[in-house]
């Protein structure tokens, strides 16, 4: 199961899409010695199916990160062996073409408005944003990390008082029909164990389908 745009942006994000073959394929790309949407270095990235995936790396660390996979070994070794900074990491990566159904939640606006928190304004472009209407105290908001025109990343986070009623899965919603509209694909990306974010991903439409997405942390 894929789409042409989902394989455009796995391909210019990691640097080819799909893989040679089963298992991991290590692949050299100059994408990781640069700035990312968010102005850091993400050394390694890579994204698995239950049958395949592509591991990126800087073109430097290939031979020696490839050879530690092939040879089976655990992969949170990949740090060390390629002499790179930062802690290994393991998630869910999930996408979709149809999202739920959801009424909106939120509205657009700029990301440097005065009215945005904080953990919005890294954000390029617009945001997502609800607010209560009375007080116009901030709900919940939705960033995008453009990691390239054919695949935005979708980041939610919700005020602790406003939990628990479906806002964040509305946002997200709202956010990936946006996504779409401009051409590209959203994914949504969550800590295995992360059961509040896994549920507000599956009930914005994001089904699971056994994917990963793996890297080093920067540290």
């Amino acid at each position: 199961m894929s789409d042409p745009r989902l394989t455009a942006h796995l391909s210019s994000w990691l640097g080819r899409w799909p893989g040679t073959g089963p298992g991991l394929t290590v692949v050299g790309s100059r994408r990781r010695r640069e700035p990312a949407w968010d102005g850091t270095v993400h050394a390694v990235v890579g994204v698995s199916t239950p049958e395949a995936g592509v591991l990126s790396v800087p073109p430097h660390a290939v031979a020696a990160v490839a050879a530690l996979v092939d040879d089976g070994a655990d992969l949170t070794q990949i740090p060390a062996t390629a002499g790179l900074a930062g802690r290994w990491f393991t998630g869910v990566f999930r996408w979709t073409t149809s999202p739920a159904a959801l009424p909106d939640a939120g509205e657009w606006i700029a990301a440097d408005a005065p009215s945005v928190p904080l953990w919005l304004r890294p954000f390029a472009g617009e945001v997502l944003v609800a607010v209560d209407p009375h007080s116009g105290v901030h709900l919940a908001g939705v960033g995008i990390k453009r990691h390239d025109s054919h695949g935005h990343e979708l980041a939610v986070v919700t005020a602790e008082a406003a939990r628990g009623r479906g806002l964040a899965r509305r946002l997200v919603a709202q956010a990936a029909r946006r996504v779409l509209d401009e051409g590209a694909v959203p994914t949504y990306l969550h800590a295995p164990g992360n059961l509040a974010s896994a549920s507000v991903a599956t009930a914005a439409g994001f089904a699971d389908l056994g994917w990963s997405v793996l890297g080093i942390e920067p540290g």
